[in-house]
């Protein structure tokens, strides 16, 4: 063939009855293989198979003829029960499978009872046959005397002797009728009844959805928005994958449905309580949350199982299809301009329940510790308390926030202290905040034991991105580092203090930290927070540190949070916030309240307080003169123990002597050409020779300006 003769080929889209024909120029090729028959056959028939419309058919054969098969196999279940005591023997089951001895007993007095009714039955039907033989006999004549009386009453009123059998022969004609009527019907009642039959066991496998998962239309086997029922709720924990569990609802005569209590509106979502059968354990229906979820047609974020009081019981909450992905509504602080706060008494408008509830969580004398993974609402989460508690004016704020994005912005005008950003200068100068707070809960421990009666205002140390104190590698001058989780570590240090005594004169700590782990969060630390709350984390053992052991046993699943999808949910242990009866935390969506309200409800607060001015920065590098000082704490004596000296330089001024030391001190002296020396023993600081060191200072810096 010549190389300029081409071929239109025709191309058409199998899975597209739709799709136009489109021709396709291409140049002449040799001639392929024929494809053999056989093979031709059956990729037609795997086309014709794949083909949506074929699987839909197909589907809908399979899915009414099995309707049919089992609606059948349901009817003669209910026959046999009804005739039979195994509906009695399964429910005796069923109540020994759930350890239930008593209703065991009462079932069994029922199986008695109606097996002596169902003999009482049957003997009677011996001597039926003659019973029923005299009672059609009497009942006929009866019936025939009934009708000749009444014939020779029409007699006899008529005068026509031929009345007498007028209503007997009524009577036969009338039967003659019926008779003649089911001759007619007869022959298409045969033909019609077995399709209704089948119609009927039709109808009684549709509404139990009695075929297979694959087999069911579409919106069923999805089960989007499907309504949680008790047996959708049995048929989900029966196929959960607990042995146990399966063979004990399938023993139980009523399906497994005496495990289930009623099931509760709460909030967007219902809740249920299951009550195990014996020798299934409540952890291993909690490990298979995942399971659990998908056979009750929800994602895994939208179930949630925690562990009542009673004993051998689950509790299930089941959101509605896509009711979490709904934003909550705005927060009281930003609806509500004429809302206040109460330190003591109050609680913070927080966000709300799965229920839907209002979470309110109170705050007096509660260390606070916020954790999880990074941009996930920590932060909006502390600022919300934050500013509902900042409409208290007696509330004293210290914060440090060492992201240093301008998020804590707003308080500047409210806190006392506002230290922001990232560097490690930053979580110097942290430390040295929560420090001075210790200080200030010393002296305030002091005053209360003088004076019992004394009330000081509250004081919130706040400190934002905590794990970045933690992970500080400074370290002062005389060697401690300024982060790190030994008791040599400043801010672990400081943080402890607080812990363990500031409550008693409210000097609360407040952090909020990320991704948890015993470096940037240590164990004494986070155990020493009264309120915990975590938003998502990454694993089991982060959700422990971030709320400890008894709550993630109880159900609290922070990791099981979806990271980027769940911002600003947070599950909580505290006992300052409603936690249902049984239940060792409760899962909150908080609000979320934007810079521009942020800033609104801050200016309210500064409204109400007099006038606050805030140290943007703790500088504790102020150049001062040291030897100035030293001849100053001296005075007019003639030598001073070395530790005294020390002693007065930091009451002169903490902040910049807090950390000297005996070996700080002598290196001082030694820059200019004196040192320490001993007297009767003990080292001792002489006036004269800090006067000395003084005069040659000076005169060593007027030859340098000199010069």
């Amino acid at each position: 063939m010549s190389d300029n003769v081409v071929h239109l080929h025709k191309h058409t889209d199998p899975t597209d009855d739709t799709a136009p024909t489109v021709l396709t120029v291409v140049p002449d090729a040799p001639p392929a293989r024929p494809v053999p028959l056989w093979v031709r056959s059956g990729r037609a028939v795997k086309s014709g198979v794949t083909h949506e419309r074929t699987k839909s058919t197909v589907r809908a054969v399979a899915r009414h003829s099995l309707y049919t098969l089992n609606g059948s196999r349901i009817v003669a279940r209910r026959a046999w029960d009804g005739r039979t005591g195994s509906r009695y023997e399964r429910m005796i089951r069923a109540a020994e499978a759930a350890g239930n001895l008593e209703a065991a007993e009462e079932w069994e007095e029922r199986l008695q009872r109606f097996r002596a009714a169902r003999h009482h039955r049957r003997m009677d039907l011996l001597h039926s046959p003659v019973e029923a033989a005299k009672g059609l006999a009497v009942g006929a004549g009866m019936s025939i005397g009934v009708l000749v009386a009444l014939g020779v009453v029409m007699a006899l009123n008529t005068g026509h002797v031929g009345d007498v059998i007028t209503p007997l022969s009524a009577t036969i004609d009338f039967i003659a009728l019926l008779i003649r009527i089911v001759q007619i019907v007869w022959g298409p009642a045969l033909t019609i009844g077995p399709f209704l039959a089948l119609l009927a066991l039709w109808s009684v496998g549709r509404k139990q959805h009695a075929a297979p998962n694959w087999a069911l239309p579409a919106n069923v086997r999805n089960g989007e928005g499907e309504p949680i029922t008790p047996s959708i709720v049995v048929k989900a924990l029966r196929d959960l994958g607990v042995p146990a569990l399966a063979r004990a609802i399938k023993e139980m005569g009523d399906a497994g449905a005496s495990m289930l209590g009623p099931i509760r509106i709460a909030g967007c979502g219902v809740e249920v309580d299951v009550t195990l059968p014996s020798g299934v354990a409540t952890n291993e229906v909690q490990g298979k949350r995942r399971k659990l979820a998908e056979n009750l047609t929800r994602h895994e974020h939208e179930v949630f199982i925690t562990i009542p009081e009673a004993a051998r019981t689950v509790r299930l909450w089941i959101a509605d299809s896509g009711a979490l992905d709904e934003p909550i509504g705005p927060s009281l602080l930003v609806t509500d301009e004429t809302l206040t706060a109460n330190y003591k008494t109050g609680r913070a408008p927080w966000g709300q329940d799965l229920r839907g509830d209002a979470a309110e969580l109170s705050v007096y004398q509660r260390h606070l510790l916020v954790t999880g993974l990074s941009n996930q609402g920590k932060t909006a989460a502390l600022r919300a308390l934050a500013l509902w508690l900042a409409l208290d004016r007696s509330v004293e704020f210290w914060i440090a926030d060492l992201k240093g994005v301008g998020d804590w912005a707003p308080f500047d005008g409210i806190a006392k202290v506002l230290i922001e950003g990232p560097s490690d200068s930053h979580c110097v100068q942290a430390t040295e905040m929560v420090e001075d707070a210790v200080e200030e809960m010393n002296r305030r421990i002091e005053a209360v034991r003088k004076d019992p009666s004394l009330v000081f205002p509250p004081l919130i140390v706040l400190v934002d991105e905590a794990q970045k104190a933690f992970m500080c590698p400074a370290k002062g001058e005389d060697g401690r580092p300024y982060g790190g989780s030994k008791a040599t570590s400043r801010y672990f240090m400081a943080v402890r203090e607080i812990h363990n005594q500031g409550r008693a004169v409210d000097v609360l700590m407040w952090q909020g930290t990320q991704d948890p782990t015993d470096q940037n969060l240590p164990k004494l630390v986070r155990e020493g927070a009264h309120t915990r709350a975590s938003l998502v984390v990454g694993t089991e053992s982060q959700a422990e540190m971030a709320l400890g052991a008894k709550a993630v046993n109880a159900g609290a699943a922070p990791h099981l949070l979806r990271q980027g999808l769940d911002k600003g949910t947070l599950v909580v242990a505290s006992d300052g916030i409603v936690i249902p009866a049984g239940q060792a935390s409760i899962t909150v969506r908080t609000h979320f309240i934007d810079d521009e309200p942020a800033a609104e409800i801050a200016a309210r607060a500064k409204a109400l307080r007099d006038g606050v001015a805030t140290l943007r920065a703790i500088d504790r590098t102020e150049e001062r003169d040291h030897l100035a000082d030293v001849a100053a704490v001296i005075g007019d004596a003639a030598r001073l123990r070395t530790d005294e000296v020390l002693k007065r330089l930091h009451a002169l001024d903490t902040a910049v002597y807090r950390e000297w030391n005996n070996g700080r001190l002598k290196r001082l002296l030694e820059e200019h050409g004196e040192e320490p020396k001993k007297s009767h023993g003990v080292m001792v600081v002489r006036r004269d020779d800090v006067g000395r060191a003084l005069a040659n200072r000076d005169e060593n810096g007027s030859a340098s300006a000199a010069e």
